[in-house]
């Protein structure tokens, strides 16, 4: 799997594993954030290191729940009526596309628009509704790691540890 960034991931790359297999390798690094194991992958990159010997691995995950802020049936039916009238907008200018009716083209568009609030209320409400009042904040969530690790295979793993001691000294030469 070609993975972009720390959540997210694209197609099967040619000769990984298919399934979900613990890293190997020798740690030639261990960095605080995942920008700074990132930072130093780039470095090895940009000096022409063997960089698919290369792993990253995330140590001591944790999932990170941040409050937003607090919910209100006012927010809430808003937040609602926001999202509706955006899908509802949608709807109506693709209908409207193909409307035949001289005079008529801004009719679906209304129609969308106020048929798209009405049912992004509606399921608003439902959805808030059932939480009973047992959930009436907003927040994000975010898995993050204690530590990030560096991992190579043993092959390059010399050379790799030496060009990253280079790094954290300041001597990038």
């Amino acid at each position: 799997m070609i993975v972009t960034g720390p959540l997210s991931s694209g197609r099967q790359a040619p000769g990984q594993p298919k399934l979900p297999t613990p890293p190997t390798g020798w740690p030639i690094g261990s960095y605080n954030t995942y920008e700074e194991a990132q930072r130093a992958v780039d470095y090895l990159a940009d000096n022409d290191f063997a960089v698919r010997d290369v792993t990253i691995v995330g140590v001591d995950l944790m999932l990170v729940e941040r409050v937003i802020g607090r919910l209100s049936w006012g927010r809430v039916l808003g937040t609602g009526a926001a999202s509706g009238a955006w899908f509802g907008l949608f709807v109506g200018l693709l209908l409207s596309m193909f409307s035949t009716a001289e005079g008529m083209a801004a009719a679906p568009i209304l129609i969308g628009l106020l048929v798209g609030i009405g049912f992004g209320v509606a399921f608003a409400a439902v959805s808030y509704a059932s939480t009973r009042g047992r959930r009436d904040f907003s927040s994000s969530s975010q898995l993050v790691a204690g530590r990030y690790d560096v991992l190579c295979q043993p092959r390059n793993a010399e050379q790799g540890r030496d060009l990253l001691a280079k790094l954290n000294m300041g001597t990038h030469g």
